[in-house]
């Protein structure tokens, strides 16, 4: 089983989905003018504009929805498992796929509110509803939406609550089985309220968890502020081929960096999008905007503040496997230490002795928690989508509650290595799908992004009319 995981995920993950996820970033970035810079200070302000609806959530509860998807056990152990696999370098990447991501997470969030539906009462949207839309192509959005039950409903989960069972068994001793009991008894009590009991603990939790952490990680790396220059430099260095020591892993660098990078913080990978859809916005470019500014959240302050903390400690090793498929240790400041949470637990025990494994055990329980809120509403967002009638929907939804729940328990108990892998599995193929979908449908997120620009430059508060902007597929938009 594990090598067919492990073939399955070189294929998915080989150097063609690097360069398209790199090149889709690129291509955005350059076509909208650089709007990831330009409207930063439109991202801010419409993150706390709009009101909560019976029909859909707020622009704060949809962004930190999808920001609880984005922030969780990757910015803790996806970070490091990029630096154990391809040396400091890999931040460097992790970096850049952000910047340019955020380009990629405008357009499919923008698009998901375009093309958004209202079923049961309840907006749902993402890139199964834009791809039959605006591509007119059934068969196409069928394939992403199983694609996504299967990823987020079965092949995810498992990352989060493993993180959540060791990091809690490491620090206070606890089995992973009661872990896991624990995790799902909560879970299940929010889940089964619907998209708005999510929203409101995603709204109360995110913002907590995140600055918690940072403000955590950032005391850590102020103690270790004289080693920051060097830091930054390895960085580099190591990103570029030119450090001595890891400057032959270049490659490995840039595929762990776009690797972890979009897992981290999924922009292209067509999640984020089902849950910019909720939003109860006037123009689809305010949400697009609110989730590119996401993607600045998870990655350049949240994975940095874990990668700084790892760096500046020298908490970490560097690992690469030979030629004849043996590990080897090129840099080993942890003898005996695997890659994952451990290096950030060291690195807060070099400033709070003892402290370290409590703190990333409880982060990781705010982090792994808050995302699998977010996978399960992406798993029954798409299972909406796949199942029109209303009572089919309803029952099987019940079905996926339970399973969905009865996947994390499972995880929480399984190896690590083998739930990373199967996720990994799971990003990859959406990232596909959803990648070539948004270039297919760049031209409508372009006439968009033109409307409310328009709109913007003339002093108005931008609002969407399908007619105007020459989006006539955008039906839920006509009035």
């Amino acid at each position: 089983m594990a090598d067919i995981i492990n073939t399955l995920n070189g294929i998915i993950w080989s150097n063609w989905l690097v360069g398209l996820c790199l090149l889709t970033g690129l291509y955005f970035t350059f076509a909208t003018r650089f709007l990831q810079v330009r409207q930063i200070g439109a991202m801010v302000r419409y993150l706390f504009s709009g009101k909560e609806s019976e029909q859909g959530l707020s622009s704060f509860q949809a962004f930190a929805l999808a920001v609880s998807g984005r922030v969780g056990t990757g910015n803790i152990g996806g970070v490091a498992i990029a630096i154990a696999a391809g040396g400091p370098g890999a931040v460097f990447w992790m970096w850049l796929i952000a910047f340019l991501g955020a380009g990629s997470a405008f357009a499919e969030a923008a698009l998901a509110q375009v093309f958004k539906q209202k079923i049961d009462g309840e907006y749902r949207g993402g890139p199964a509803y834009y791809i039959e839309q605006g591509l007119g192509t059934k068969w196409y959005a069928v394939i992403f939406a199983i694609s996504t039950v299967i990823a987020c409903g079965l092949l995810l989960p498992g990352i989060q609550s493993n993180a959540i069972g060791s990091a809690v068994e490491t620090a206070f001793g606890v089995d992973p089985k009661i872990t896991g009991i624990g995790i799902i008894a909560l879970l299940g009590l929010i889940i089964f309220g619907g998209v708005h009991r999510i929203g409101h603990v995603a709204q109360l939790a995110v913002p907590f968890m995140a600055l918690g952490y940072v403000l955590v990680a950032l005391i850590v790396i102020v103690a270790n502020i004289s080693q920051i220059p060097a830091a930054f430099a390895t960085i580099f260095s190591s990103a570029f081929g030119t450090d001595a020591v890891l400057g032959g892993i270049i490659g490995a660098a840039i595929q762990q960096g776009v690797k972890r990078g979009i897992f981290s913080n999924e922009a292209g990978q067509g999640t984020a999008p089902i849950a910019a859809a909720t939003a109860e916005v006037n123009h689809p470019a305010k949400q697009g905007l609110v989730q590119a500014f996401s993607v600045y959240v998870d990655t350049w302050f949240v994975c940095t503040a874990t990668a700084l903390m790892i760096i500046v400690t020298n908490s970490f090793n560097v690992v690469v496997e030979t030629a004849e498929g043996a590990k080897e240790a090129i840099v080993e400041n942890l003898p005996g230490v695997a890659s994952g949470p451990a290096f950030t637990q060291h690195a807060v025990d070099t400033l709070l002795p003892g402290f370290g494994s409590a703190f990333v055990a409880v982060a990781l329980l705010f982090f792994a928690f808050t995302t699998l809120l977010a996978y399960y509403y992406y798993t029954e967002s798409n299972l909406v989508y796949l199942l029109k009638s209303g009572s089919a929907r309803k029952n099987a939804t019940q079905v996926v509650r339970l399973v969905f729940l009865a996947l994390i328990y499972y995880g929480s108990i399984k190896s690590a290595e083998q739930v990373w892998a199967m996720g990994d599995i799971g990003v990859g193929l959406m990232a596909w799908l959803n990648l070539i979908a948004i270039l297919l449908l760049s031209p409508t997120v372009f006439r968009c992004l033109k409307d409310f620009e328009s709109q913007q430059k003339s002093g108005q508060d931008p609002s969407f009319d399908p007619e105007a902007a020459q989006v006539p597929k955008a039906t839920f938009w006509k009035k």
